[in-house]
């Protein structure tokens, strides 16, 4: 069987999805607000909006703490001249080998989160997939996007 991949993404991809968590769990916040504007003009009960904020609040208490440190524990990547092997998942965990002479692109990317941590996603692409090695520092990104490059460009030359 073939070894667990080893290296890890950044410590700071944990910050980076505490704040994705948090912006994303507000959208949720429109039911409760939503009933409740519409529970105090009519005769609608109250309950509903206790139960529906009680979960917004544990959902966003999960999203914005402990799932991003989970997710961050999990989150593996291993890249040689042959394959790209990710590893991820919580409750159901995915291992992917991507062969490297199947990858047709590399592309890097910051949105607006990662830019003000100095984060950046790899996307690697290939003809039936898109596959992300998120939350690398833009050093380690930079040096994994020329990596695979290198080897798919290799890989193909051999075939």
């Amino acid at each position: 069987m073939k070894p667990e991949p080893t290296n890890q993404i950044h410590k700071k991809a944990i910050t980076a999805w505490r704040i994705n968590g948090f912006f994303t769990s507000l959208g949720y916040w429109l039911v409760p607000v939503g009933y409740a504007l519409v529970a105090w003009e009519g005769q609608w009960p109250w309950w509903p909006v206790y139960l529906v904020s009680g979960l917004v609040i544990l959902n966003t208490i999960l999203q914005a703490s402990v799932i991003p440190v989970v997710r961050w524990r999990h989150w593996r990547y291993q890249i040689d001249e042959n394959e790209i092997d990710l590893k991820r998942g919580i409750f159901i965990v995915r291992r992917t080998l991507i062969p490297a002479k199947r990858v047709q692109h590399v592309d890097s990317s910051q949105g607006p989160v990662y830019r003000s941590l100095k984060l950046a996603k790899v996307t690697i692409f290939t003809a039936g997939s898109i596959h992300d090695i998120p939350a690398l520092d833009e050093e380690t990104a930079e040096q994994v996007r020329i990596l695979i490059s290198k080897f798919a460009r290799e890989a193909q030359e051999n075939v």
